[in-house]
């Protein structure tokens, strides 16, 4: 479970950036959280956004990451499944700008109130653009200051870009492996 701690007790910042976890945690308020690690359809989906945002780098002028360490506020660091940065960004270890959109891929064992929190948080931070991929139910949702809606045009997009993801193309994708 994505909030299960992994200490009893509350560690330091520096504690958590000296430690090396076999799978990435999450920091928050001095609490180590375990992050779902997913199973085939999320690691499919995940990789399939990475390589279209990758692929179109010179076209749409960014760049995707897998699982960058992102610092939201002074004692939370999160590690969303992908981050996608403007050309040009300021290149950090662990990013401390909000990125231009951040993706979250739902696992099945992780609850949707838990990553509409998360998603809060991000947008609270300054991204500007949040989405959230669930490739077990087929659907998506944007993140807005009210909390997650869902996308029923059947495309993510980020205005005044040319960044357009086809919903359908995705999951058939998805269902071609």
């Amino acid at each position: 479970m994505a909030t299960q701690p992994v200490f009893d007790k509350p560690i330091t910042v520096e504690e958590y950036l000296s430690t090396v976890y076999e799978h990435d945690c999450e920091y928050v308020d001095g609490v180590i959280e375990e992050r779902d690690l997913g199973e085939f359809e999320h690691a499919y989906v995940q990789g399939i956004l990475i390589t279209l945002f990758n692929n179109h780098r010179a076209d749409w002028g960014v760049y995707a990451l897998p699982e960058q360490r992102v610092q939201t506020q002074k004692t939370h660091f999160r590690v969303p499944d992908i981050a996608v940065l403007r050309e040009g960004s300021k290149r950090e270890p662990i990013l401390t700008h909000p990125p231009l959109l951040i993706v979250e891929v739902q696992s099945p064992d992780q609850s949707l109130r838990y990553t509409e929190a998360k998603a809060l948080e991000y947008l609270a931070f300054g991204v500007e653009n949040l989405w959230v991929v669930d490739p077990y139910a087929r659907v998506a949702y944007r993140g807005t200051t009210n909390g997650l809606e869902l996308v029923r045009t059947g495309e993510l997009a980020i205005p005044d870009s040319p960044i357009r993801i086809v919903l359908g193309d995705l999951f058939a994708e998805l269902d071609r492996v």
